[in-house]
């Protein structure tokens, strides 16, 4: 089946977006029965569109395919952590509650407890889609009482880019693979030394960054830690989580040494809630970030229509896997999430939701998806099409590292849990905390969060 080309898909007609504003629900999900209501994310840099454009392309799809039917698209324009205070806040009256929504995975769990979305199951059993999706992706979708709350529309990995006019400047190597965390410091300290005016390397950090601080640095360099056979931030079989540990230590250690010996961006871009759009729309395109600890979405930024176009970043840019803390097996490390679309409980409309999410979701628009968001295909069908693994550069390097990746723990507990992280990363970002203290803070954090649900190591 031949792929669409990323670049048209930015392209696309936006004019059909209903850019309703989020007050527009008001009038209540239920207000027609004619019309399905979808709320989702819209990217903070406003010359990305690409999600824009899909649903628009969806959107157009489903009321040719469903007569006398409407699509109401209600975008949500924000940084991640007041994206998801504002869904919250969409979801606990009939009112305001969209018919699909946008879920994080790592924030499922919670609304699941809190009651806010709708079990799919009913819907899923006569879907025969449903068979063609990993594994791992249906469980990050599925609640602690075994029943399946969200459809993923893709997965994700993370590694590290870097540029390759910068490291040659500093007399680092095109084809450079770090073996340890020191290797990768190493590099950033020769950049500091020989290439003035870039920055050496970005690692997200504190509570403006959200989850991309706790997930794409410090989950990434926590689950580096130890001998990778046991999850170091929650024991599974305890059912408690991990205060007190070395890696934890370690792990802000690495953080604290990039802001402190300055490798990282100034402290105030580093905690800028728009940094990961600073970080994709301008210090890499631009040549001014030597490393990025970042995901495998990132080309999505630099497609035809973006804003800041960049066709040749696939010749400039370098890709290596994290490795881990001393290069012990397996040598790599990945973090992997994703995101779900989900019904919410006081949904007027679920049923037609749900057919909006089985148009979504053909192996062909699925396949879309994936290749225009830069994603990682979670469908059997699509991850084995040959059409999907050459469609964009870097897709094989990322789907490759699915085999050594980590998912976090997302449990109900799980969002506060990760802003006790961010709060002991902004701590010795700052330089405010030692990497002693700010561990302390995040132990006594984890047991308000965790209603003392804790287990030392």
């Amino acid at each position: 089946m031949p792929v669409r080309p990323t670049a048209a898909l930015p392209l696309l007609v936006t004019t059909a977006l209903a850019a309703t504003a989020l007050t527009a629900c008001g009038s209540g999900s239920g207000s027609s029965p004619d019309t399905v209501k979808v709320s989702f994310k819209q990217s903070t840099d406003n010359s990305i569109k690409v999600m824009d454009g899909y649903l628009a392309d969806i959107k157009k799809q489903f009321e040719k395919k469903y007569p006398g039917k409407k699509v109401e698209l209600i975008p949500i324009k924000a940084p991640d952590s007041e994206y998801y205070t504002k869904v919250q806040q969409m979801l606990r009256s009939p009112k305001t509650a969209p018919d699909l929504v946008y879920e994080d995975t790592f924030l499922i769990n919670s609304d699941i407890t809190s009651g806010y979305l709708k079990p799919l199951d009913p819907y899923l059993a006569k879907w025969p889609d449903w068979r063609q999706f990993i594994d791992t992706a249906k469980n990050a979708a599925r609640g602690e009482d075994g029943k399946t709350y969200g459809v993923p529309d893709g997965t994700d990995t993370r590694g590290l880019w870097f540029d390759k006019a910068v490291f040659k400047k500093a007399g680092l190597p095109a084809a450079w693979q770090p073996r340890n965390w020191d290797d990768v410091l190493s590099a950033a300290r020769a950049i500091k030394k020989k290439v003035p005016g870039v920055t050496p390397i970005n690692v997200y950090t504190g509570k403006p960054a959200g989850e991309a601080a706790t997930m794409q640095t410090f989950e990434m360099l926590l689950y580096g830690t130890g001998d990778g056979t046991s999850d170091p931030l929650y024991d599974r079989t305890s059912k408690k989580w991990i205060a007190g540990s070395q890696g934890f230590k370690d792990a802000l250690s690495f953080v604290h040494t990039v802001y402190q010996e300055k490798l990282g961006p100034d402290v105030s871009t580093a905690l800028d809630p728009n940094i990961q759009t600073i970080v994709a729309g301008d210090l890499l395109p631009k040549g001014k970030l030597g490393i990025a600890l970042d995901g495998s979405w990132l080309p999505q930024a630099w497609l035809k229509g973006s804003g800041h176009e960049w066709p040749q970043w696939s010749g400039e840019l370098g890709l290596a896997p994290m490795p881990t803390q001393h290069g012990q097996a397996p040598g790599k490390v990945s973090m992997s999430g994703g995101w779900t679309w989900a019904i919410p409980a006081k949904a007027g409309n679920p049923d037609l939701a749900f057919d909006f999410i089985r148009t979504m979701q053909t192996k062909a628009n699925a396949e879309k998806w994936y290749v225009a968001n830069s994603g990682i295909a979670v469908r059997k069908d699509v991850a084995s099409d040959p059409a999907y693994a050459t469609a964009q550069p870097g897709i094989k390097f990322f789907t490759d590292l699915v085999a050594s990746t980590h998912y976090r723990p997302a449990y109900p507990a799980y969002p506060k849990v990760s802003t006790a992280v961010q709060e002991a990363m902004e701590g010795v970002t700052t330089g405010d905390m030692s990497v002693d203290k700010a561990a302390s803070g995040y132990d006594d954090a984890l047991k308000d969060a965790t209603d003392d649900q804790v287990v030392r190591k």
